[in-house]
């Protein structure tokens, strides 16, 4: 017994109720976002759309899904994380019943690309909200059940969804809308306001960081140690810090670049391996059993992934994940049969696994506090461009240059793990100056209860 609360002390212990409340509306909203897994079946057999027709619905959603983790991100530094989460699950909730009973494939399109919008605004607040309530040296285990709950609740989705449209579209967008409120009703019940009081006030009289001299046009900092300052000059007054600030910091955006390439990586699982599958001749129940693999294997073992890490650098880890990931899918180059399949998987896998907390706590630690969620919506944009990417890209590949595409994808992770590598130390020296400057200044009161 000893060692089993040991374990549950190292992979839980130690998290705010208000993190479990986040937690628990997390994996609801995950377990209940099945509708739009269907979108594209239910418009070609209940609407009777062309397969061109039901691409184009299915991309305006996730046109959607790239405007809409920006908004996220700006309302809730701005409007706070828990309206900003209250407020997109009730419209989510509302819009899902209005796909059940829409009829025109016009008013469906709108209806999907603003569902893409609603869908993709929680997770800056989330994640900003977890960072706000989570003690930094707690972070990692919250990202890493963060992770969990993410996936498990997909898998639940997957389950529950197959199950609903074969009995009945309509109630496939019914239930997905009363889960969808279900976890609107836990966050309104038990989430306070996380939105530190400080973020609030620095709209008003932003704190310019390393900003001395007030003659000069421009502050310059060193490469890592801090965001980028504002341009001043005589009679000017300094440009408030916003998601310009993100987008031009140059340590934060090559972490969102490495992001990316890991995101095009693993994508390659839900849009080209099927391809390569079928080309070698492999039945789509094949495909299916690569996929429950990794599926599983996230769902057993994401939860001894904290201590397998805590004493190592966030960027050898970074590093080590990335290269697992490109040597599972370069290894696809000599696949033709399923149990090299499925040892692949199991490589890429525990690649996926091992990135996901220092990933999300890098993410977090490179945010100076009042652009929290900000921060969050610019690096949570790297996911819908490499969903553009993964597949019009990979596409052309597999088709020209057949299994040496998946030796590009590998020396392209490869690529990516020395860049961790390189980025670490640049990235490791914004942290300790964003911490440095936290510590000089007095800690903030959440504005809720």
């Amino acid at each position: 017994m000893r060692p089993l609360r040991r374990w549950l002390d190292d992979t839980a212990g130690g998290l705010p109720a208000t993190f479990w409340y986040l937690w628990a509306g997390l994996l609801i909203n995950r377990a209940g976002a099945f509708a739009m897994l269907f979108l594209s079946l239910y418009l070609t057999s209940a609407r009777s759309a062309s397969e061109a027709v039901a691409g184009a619905v299915v991309g305006a959603y996730g046109a959607g899904g790239a405007a809409g983790v920006l908004l996220g991100g700006v309302l809730a530094d701005r409007w706070g994380r828990r309206s900003t989460l209250l407020a997109a699950h009730l419209v989510t909730a509302a819009l899902m019943v209005a796909l059940a009973f829409s009829r025109h494939l016009v008013v469906i399109a709108v209806l999907a690309a603003l569902v893409g919008v609603v869908h993709s605004m929680p997770s800056p607040a989330f994640v900003a909200a977890i960072v706000d309530v989570v003690p930094e040296q707690r972070r990692s285990r919250a990202f890493n059940l963060q992770f969990w709950a993410f996936n498990l609740g997909m898998a639940v989705a997957s389950l529950l969804a197959g199950v609903l449209a074969e009995a009945s579209f309509v109630a496939l967008f019914l239930v997905d809308a009363a889960a969808t409120l279900l976890a609107a009703v836990v966050i309104a019940w038990k989430v306070p306001e996380t939105l530190p009081s400080r973020a609030r006030t620095a709209r008003r009289a932003p704190i310019l960081d390393g900003l001395r001299s007030s003659g000069t046009a421009t502050v310059h900092h060193p490469v890592g140690s801090g965001p980028p300052a504002p341009a001043v000059g005589p009679g000017l007054r300094p440009r408030r810090p916003g998601l310009h600030t993100a987008l031009t910091d140059r340590v934060f955006l090559v972490f969102v670049g490495l992001t990316f390439v890991l995101a095009v990586l693993t994508l390659q699982t839900s849009t080209i391996m099927p391809l390569a599958m079928r080309t070698d001749g492999l039945s789509p129940s094949a495909y299916g059993a690569v996929v429950a693999l990794g599926g599983v294997l996230i769902v057993l073992g994401q939860l001894f992934v904290p201590r397998l890490i805590e004493r190592h650098r966030k960027d050898h880890v970074l590093a080590v994940s990335t290269g697992l990931l490109a040597l599972g899918f370069g290894a696809l180059a000599f696949a033709d049969d399923l149990p090299v399949y499925l040892g692949a998987a199991v490589v890429w896998t525990v690649g996926s696994m091992l990135a996901a907390p220092p990933n999300a706590q890098i993410n977090a630690d490179l945010a100076p506090p009042e652009l929290r969620a900000r921060y969050q919506s610019v690096f949570y944009l790297a996911f819908p461009a490499a969903s553009f990417v993964a597949p019009t890209l990979g596409g052309v590949s597999l088709q020209y240059l057949g299994e040496r595409h998946w030796l590009i994808v590998g020396g392209l992770g490869l690529l990516a793990a020395a860049g961790h590598l390189w980025a670490g130390p640049p990235r490791e020296r914004r942290v300790a100056a964003l911490r440095r400057a936290a510590a000089e200044r007095p800690e903030p009161a959440l504005t809720g209860r």
